[in-house]
């Protein structure tokens, strides 16, 4: 069964809802800065996994964390060199995702990451809302692997149907530029892998 919510007009149900789906082990899917995502709990291998399936995506390509505030960081990343601190302090939230080693304790298990996690803030206040909710999301684009990225609600359950517990609609997204990609876990000074 599947659940669809609009974030202007029932937000509150919608975050219990997802945020609960999220408890269960499911998937959710919710609206960002750039594209609708598709989320699940970043510290439970098996919802991960229902992730990865459900985007037909094999684990050599993990997804992102989301994170609600940069102070979550601790909770998933080894260390955060003062570099990546100063990144995040300035474009935060926004279109910038940090590579670092992952906290080895955090029980994380996203793919293929060679010990690192990429991370973010989405400038996206619904998203947000959820993330304080449900803690750190694993989180990827909203779409079957090689379809379009999906920039609305209707567009993301096209493609993922029954395989998401709850939808949070948030309208269209902007489906705004990529976010850069700075990595950490290789380089101490970090280094651009994406403008």
């Amino acid at each position: 069964m599947t659940d669809v919510f609009n974030l202007s007009t029932d937000q509150e149900a919608g975050l219990a809802a997802a945020a609960e789906a999220v408890r269960g082990g499911r998937c959710v899917v919710l609206p960002t800065d750039t594209v609708y995502g598709i989320g699940a709990n970043a510290f439970d291998a098996t919802a991960v996994q229902g992730l990865l399936d459900a985007k037909e995506r094999g684990r050599d390509m993990p997804p992102p964390v989301l994170i609600a505030e940069p102070s979550m960081l601790r909770a998933i990343a080894d260390e955060v060199p003062a570099g990546a601190a100063a990144l995040a302090k300035a474009f935060w939230p926004g279109a910038l995702t940090l590579i670092l080693k992952a906290q080895a304790r955090s029980g994380m298990s996203l793919g293929e990451t060679k010990g690192t996690v990429a991370v973010r803030v989405p400038d996206h206040d619904g998203a947000r809302a959820l993330l304080r909710r449900t803690g750190p999301l694993a989180v990827s684009s909203a779409n079957v692997s090689g379809q379009p990225a999906a920039l609305t609600c209707d567009e993301a359950r096209d493609q993922l149907g029954e395989r998401v517990a709850v939808y949070l609609d948030g309208g269209t997204v902007t489906g705004g530029v990529a976010s850069t990609i700075v990595d950490f876990a290789s380089v101490a000074g970090g280094r651009v892998l994406r403008q």
